[in-house]
């Protein structure tokens, strides 16, 4: 398996060390009375963000849950393998304010931040109207201190939109994968770009750097931070809600499938997380990453896991999937899904654009390369009638539309 990995082979890798989800879970620091209380933080911040982004409809920002059946055709046709069950995506990158499935974690972060200042200074209480919090008053309040994060592009343009729109300096250190047209979206929202010619990591490092020492200032951890990881576990509530209103049952006679696209791991790691809370075994949950960045996987099957990087293995770090482009996995994601999830494959990017374009071509679905990872996902393990697959399509509604036909060509 490292032999492949290291060859840039796409591999089809089971998780051997995979525990019931009631025994990981158990010893887990994080419970289902945390994703709640993110929940319900989002609930008491959803007038304050209709009234900056009246798109979200009821400032909640969720994304649709819909059937792709022209899809499934389509990969059963070119890859000449039926697909037993049903393919449905979860459109991430739909998800409005940032387009990309970072809009859940990055947001929430920011929005508890905003509220601990508030809080703490007692300018609200919990049983207030949070829309105050978006008057002049407290934007110039909040623009005494700073956020920072480092970003290969989506999380950056979800922490620096909502940053820069309560008031806060904000600054997106942004590694060489990130594309022009993010850097110049963020700049044209308020936030500071700094860019680097290394990869992912030295981006967080100098954001990590540039907040030491100053009390005001927040750094935005997308390797270890648990409100990050808790904003987007809130997905799995949605995700409930969403096949209930569709009569999808999930049992041991209806078992759901998730294909997680996969960079540091935090937003899949915490997806998985919210969906084994939930679900429990009855959910498989599988990372996906290309060829070319395959850190959550390398690290899981040495046994390594945030002790590597790509690149000790001869792995370059380059590929179209930028939102994955990452040389190092999260440590707080790699110790839970040691145990947590049931496998995972890696993706090349010829495979990426070819399924980018048969998605649009199909169903009129406009999603960027790294989205595309999850859709090979129910060609690669043997299924039921009865199975529901879920391709998670991260992010991509943002891509100028020049930049889209690039990609389709």
């Amino acid at each position: 398996m490292i032999r492949k990995i290291k060859e840039l082979q796409p591999i089809i890798w089971d998780n051997p060390l995979k525990k019931s989800a009631k025994e990981v879970l158990e010893g887990f620091s994080l419970k289902f009375e945390d994703i709640e209380d993110a929940e319900n933080r989002l609930q008491r911040f959803a007038p304050l963000l209709y009234k900056y982004f009246p798109e979200t409809e009821d400032g909640i920002i969720e994304s649709p849950f819909v059937e792709l059946p022209a899809m499934k055709t389509a990969l059963e046709h070119t890859y000449s393998k039926k697909i037993k069950g049903r393919l449905y995506g979860k459109c991430d990158n739909q998800l409005k304010i940032a387009g990309s499935i970072k809009a859940r974690g990055g947001i929430y972060e920011v929005l508890k931040f905003a509220e601990t200042i508030a809080l703490e200074n007692q300018w609200i209480t919990e049983e207030d109207n949070y829309e105050v919090l978006g008057e002049e008053t407290y934007r110039k309040r909040f623009s005494r201190y700073k956020i920072a994060v480092g970003s290969t592009g989506n999380l950056g343009l979800s922490i620096g939109i909502i940053s820069a729109t309560l008031g806060f300096e904000v600054t997106v250190h942004m590694s060489r994968d990130a594309k022009q047209w993010k850097k110049d979206l963020l700049r044209e929202k308020g936030a500071r770009v700094v860019e680097y010619q290394e990869d992912y990591g030295k981006a967080v490092e100098e954001g990590r750097k540039a907040c030491m020492g100053d009390e005001k200032a927040h750094f935005i951890d997308d390797e270890n931070s648990k409100d990050l990881f808790l904003g987007y576990s809130v997905a799995a509530l949605r995700l409930k809600k969403d096949l209930e209103r569709n009569k999808i049952s999930v049992d041991q006679k209806h078992p759901l499938r998730v294909y997680l696209p996969c960079g540091v791991g935090g937003a899949p790691g915490g997806i998985a997380f919210g969906l084994k809370t939930i679900f429990k075994d009855f959910v498989q949950c599988y990372f996906v990453e290309p060829t070319h960045a395959p850190c959550m996987i390398l690290g899981l099957v040495t046994g390594k896991k945030e002790k590597l990087h790509i690149k000790d293995y001869g792995i370059d770090n380059i590929t179209e999937a930028d939102g994955l482009a990452v040389g190092k996995p999260s440590k707080m994601v790699s110790d839970l899904s040691e145990t947590l999830i049931d496998g995972g494959y890696t993706i090349e990017d010829e495979t990426l654009l070819l399924l980018l374009k048969t998605l649009y071509q199909r169903e009129k679905v406009k999603i960027e390369p790294s989205a595309a990872a999850g859709l090979l996902g129910p060609l690669l393990w043997e299924d039921t009638k009865e199975t529901t697959h879920i391709a998670w399509l991260t992010g991509g509604d943002l891509i100028p539309e020049k930049e889209f036909e690039k990609l389709l060509q």
